[in-house]
């Protein structure tokens, strides 16, 4: 015999069954670590089976707590590969080596073991800006304090420092320059550290002392400074100076330079140098001449740095240009960034990249030989330079200087924060040196030496 339905009696069966429901439900977000879109995949009964958002089904809810189940809302704790499905690693570093200068000193590891270092440290998805929760220090610098007018003292919430963190400390601030300084070199052998400025000056410090010992004036401001073996070279408008410090001796370098000279860099037994008018002159070692010109970019080139037989420039026209050192023929251009790229570092297997736009992105070489970003972070500031060191226990330091006048500490390959330096202005020149010192020159023309900590792990 078929019993009929009372439709009063079918409706409080059904109302019944939803209160259990919104029972678990809320049950299940009591729970301490759990969120309610993965436990309502959980719950059981009919509201786990059949009640699957509509809306959710046609694309179009727009809910947030949405009491219906979106089945496909991944499980707490399970985290999404940034790995680039069309990335392969290389046989052998098509960016790698360990960079001088600007480049830090790291430990060279096989490419393999390092992209996949990088792979399974970071948590988003491939070109997907990373915007790092809590990545403001505890403390704030105190504006007041910076001008000498905090009324707190001791008592203040904010920073009354020159940096944030333990695992460095500041050695001297250096006092001479008068606007930025631009240019920071230590060449090999020496105990002299040189330093450039817009103030049309360089001056020469005393490593021991830290006096400054000499004063070089020029006629225009200084756009640049980089030493290779015992020669130092000065970025100026429309020339460079150069000196052998061996036999204090000046080397002339003629060609066609037009424009200031904003960036320098070394590699293959060649002089690269980047200039406002957007190309790259090159000279051949033990000639003044001019050997060749690389075109390409429309505007300033602003950023050079050479790894595994490359050279990597960035420019104002914000792009990126990859240049074979044996042919100096342009491979590939690199997009991506919206404003200038301001600094370039090789790091291993891979180029890291700043810019303006506030992206700090991380190339790598795919199988064939062309550079796609694996990994990229929003640091919410413009980028102004790169520099990479190793700490006590050559772990991998990116040090990045923002237009916030700041100087963050990073921990490659996962970006973690360690400390931060702060400065009256941008810091618009890094350095480093050997047994864990690095220098900071500011718009204001404030030079200052930095040293790691030996006990401090991070």
């Amino acid at each position: 015999m078929v019993r009929k339905v009372n439709p009063r009696e079918d409706f409080l069966q059904r109302f019944v069954r939803l209160i259990f429901s919104i029972m678990e439900i809320k049950a299940a977000r009591s729970v301490p670590g759990k969120s309610l879109q993965y436990d309502r995949v959980k719950v059981g009964g009919s509201a786990a089976k059949n009640g699957v958002c509509r809306f959710w089904m046609a694309g179009c809810c727009n809910r947030s707590d949405c009491r219906f189940l979106h089945p496909e809302v991944p499980a707490p704790g399970v985290k999404k590969s940034w790995k680039n499905p069309n990335y392969h690693v290389p046989k052998t570093s098509q960016i790698g080596g360990v960079p001088r200068r600007q480049g830090p000193e790291f430990e060279v590891k096989s490419a393999k073991k390092t992209c996949d270092v990088m792979h399974n440290a970071q948590t988003s998805e491939t070109k997907d800006a990373i915007k790092r929760q809590n990545k403001e220090p505890k403390k704030q610098l105190c504006k007041y304090w910076v001008t000498g007018n905090c009324v707190y003292g001791d008592q203040c919430k904010n920073l009354h420092s020159w940096y944030y963190g333990d695992g460095f400390t500041m050695l001297a601030k250096l006092n001479g320059h008068t606007k930025a300084v631009t240019g920071i070199a230590l060449p090999s052998g020496s105990d002299m550290l040189y330093s450039v400025s817009k103030d049309k000056s360089m001056r020469v410090w005393n490593c021991h002392t830290g006096q400054c010992g000499e004063v070089v004036n020029f006629e225009d401001e200084c756009g640049s400074l980089m030493c290779e073996g015992p020669c130092i070279f000065v970025g100026l408008p429309n020339a460079i100076k150069a000196w052998n410090l061996e036999c204090q001796a000046e080397v002339a370098l003629n060609g066609p330079v037009v424009g200031q000279v904003y960036a320098m860099e070394a590699g293959n037994n060649m002089l690269f140098a980047g200039t406002q008018d957007g190309n790259i002159s090159v000279w051949k070692t033990c000639s003044s001449e001019v050997a060749a010109t690389l075109k390409g970019h429309t505007g300033a080139v602003v950023s050079l740095i050479v790894g595994a037989n490359r050279l990597y420039s960035g420019s104002m026209d914000k792009t990126i240009k990859m240049w074979d050192l044996e042919t100096l023929k342009c491979l590939q251009t690199l997009h991506g960034h919206s404003e200038v790229v301001m600094s370039l570092l090789c790091w291993d297997c891979f180029l890291l990249s700043g810019s303006l736009d506030g992206q700090i992105k991380v190339w790598a070489a795919t199988e064939s030989g062309k550079l796609e970003v694996v990994h990229e972070c929003d640091e919410g500031h413009g980028i102004i330079r790169f520099c990479g060191i190793t700490d006590a226990e050559t772990k991998p330091i990116l040090l990045c200087s923002c237009n916030d006048n700041s100087v963050r500490l990073y921990d490659l390959p996962s970006f973690t924060e360690r400390g931060r330096i702060y400065a009256k202005a941008e810091v618009r020149t890094l350095q480093i040196g050997t047994g864990g010192l690095f220098f900071t020159g500011d718009a204001t023309g404030q030079l200052t030496v930095w040293k790691l900590n030996e006990n401090v792990s991070s």
